[in-house]
C-alpha cells in the first residue's frame, strides 16, 4: 500500500461531523440528507464536512447509466426497493449487516482528483480488512476490494464542483441471498462475500470504530 499522503491539507487539518445511527435507516433518508449536505458545501464551501457510519434496510441501487440487464428480475417486481441514483457504476445491494459510508467532503480542501479519491477509499478499505487480520487487494481495471476470488467491498461515487457523495459498502456479516438477484457491480462470472466467512462471529461493533478511525486517519480529520 502507498504511504498516507496529507502533504495536500492545511495545518489546520479539516473539519468533519459522522453521523452514526443506531437504527437501520433507509436509503431514501440517507440519500436525502446527503444532497442537502452536499448543498450546503455548495453554497458555503468552508461548512463542515459530513460522513455517515450506517446499515441500511435491504434495497437495490442502480448508478447512472447502469443496465437493467444486470436485474434478473422485472423492475416493476423487485424483491426490494430499487434506486436509480446519480452515483457511478452498476447494480448493488444494501442490507443490514453491511457497513456503508457516505462522505460529503469538499475536495477543494484535499485534490481536486477523483481517481486519486477513489484510491483513498480503498486504502481505506484495505487498512480496515488488513486490522482485522485478512488481507484486501484491489482488482486491476476496476474499482472495489476482493479477498481472495470475492468481492466484499463495492465503491460508488459523485461529484459535484469537487464535492462529494455517496461512498462505500463494505459486507460485514450479512444475508447474502439478495446478490443472487443481480449482477452485482455489472461484473459476470464474479462473486461477492462478507468478512465473516473468514472471521466467523465478526459483528458490526467490532468493525465500526475501525472504520471511523481510518477515516479520520486517511481525511486528516
Amino acid at each position: 500500500m502507498d504511504e498516507l499522503d496529507i502533504k495536500y491539507l492545511s495545518e489546520e487539518g479539516s473539519s468533519v461531523l459522522i453521523f452514526e445511527p443506531s437504527e437501520l435507516i433507509g436509503f431514501k433518508d440517507a440519500w436525502d440528507l446527503q444532497r442537502k449536505w452536499q448543498e450546503r458545501l455548495l453554497r458555503e464551501p468552508d461548512a463542515q464536512q459530513a460522513i455517515w457510519l450506517l446499515q441500511h434496510h435491504k434495497c437495490y441501487t442502480l448508478g447512472r447509466g447502469a443496465s437493467e440487464n444486470n436485474l434478473l428480475f422485472h423492475q416493476d417486481k423487485s424483491p426490494y426497493d430499487l434506486f436509480r441514483i446519480d452515483r457511478g457504476g452498476e447494480v448493488t445491494h444494501h442490507l443490514p449487516g453491511q457497513l456503508v459510508s457516505y462522505l460529503v467532503i469538499n475536495l477543494h480542501r484535499y485534490k481536486k482528483d477523483l481517481n486519486w479519491y477513489l484510491r483513498q477509499l480503498e486504502h481505506v478499505l484495505i487498512e480496515v480488512i488488513n486490522l482485522l487480520g485478512l488481507q484486501g487487494e484491489r482488482r486491476p481495471g476496476m474499482t472495489g476490494i476482493w479477498i481472495d476470488d470475492l468481492k466484499v467491498a463495492s465503491i460508488g461515487i459523485s461529484c459535484k464542483r469537487w464535492i462529494t457523495q455517496h461512498g462505500f459498502a463494505l459486507n460485514v456479516d450479512c444475508d447474502m441471498s439478495g446478490y443472487d438477484q443481480i449482477i452485482p457491480c455489472g461484473l459476470e462470472g464474479y462473486k461477492v462475500g462478507k468478512l465473516s466467512a473468514w472471521i466467523p462471529g465478526l459483528k458490526m461493533k467490532e468493525v465500526q470504530p475501525l472504520m471511523k478511525k481510518t477515516l479520520i486517519k486517511y481525511f486528516a480529520l
